[in-house]
């Protein structure tokens, strides 16, 4: 694992788990690949309509260098890299999943619509 620039100091365990999947896009990357297993990059960017090539990019990146995400590269022409969840991404997850309850709970109580991912 590369080291990160996000290293504390915290002021507790929330502020720490919140500094690895803070932005829009890191607990949907997170939920697409838990999901779907292993993805490849345009797999995930049909998953999350509406995520730039950058910031997906980008969120990748920091998910890698913070050990939640594997990038496995294969020396193909032209190049495949696949995408998956490290063990500790999983537990990532599985600690998101009452805040996806949570989130699910609301959406029924305001009568919030859901996207469909086509």
């Amino acid at each position: 694992m590369a080291a990160s620039a996000r290293r504390g100091p915290y002021f507790c365990g929330i502020d720490a788990a919140m500094d690895v999947v803070s932005g829009k896009w890191k607990p949907l990357i997170l939920w697409e690949l838990h999901d779907h297993g292993i993805r490849r990059f345009a797999e995930l960017r049909r998953g999350l309509p509406g995520v730039s090539e950058k910031m997906l990019v980008q969120h990748l990146r920091e998910m890698e260098e913070d050990g939640l995400v594997r990038r496995e590269v294969y020396p193909e022409v032209p190049p495949k890299v696949e995408y998956s969840l490290t063990e500790h991404g999983v537990s990532l997850n599985a600690a998101l999943t009452s805040l996806g309850e949570w989130g699910t709970e609301r959406m029924r109580r305001i009568g919030a619509e859901k996207v469909s991912v086509g």
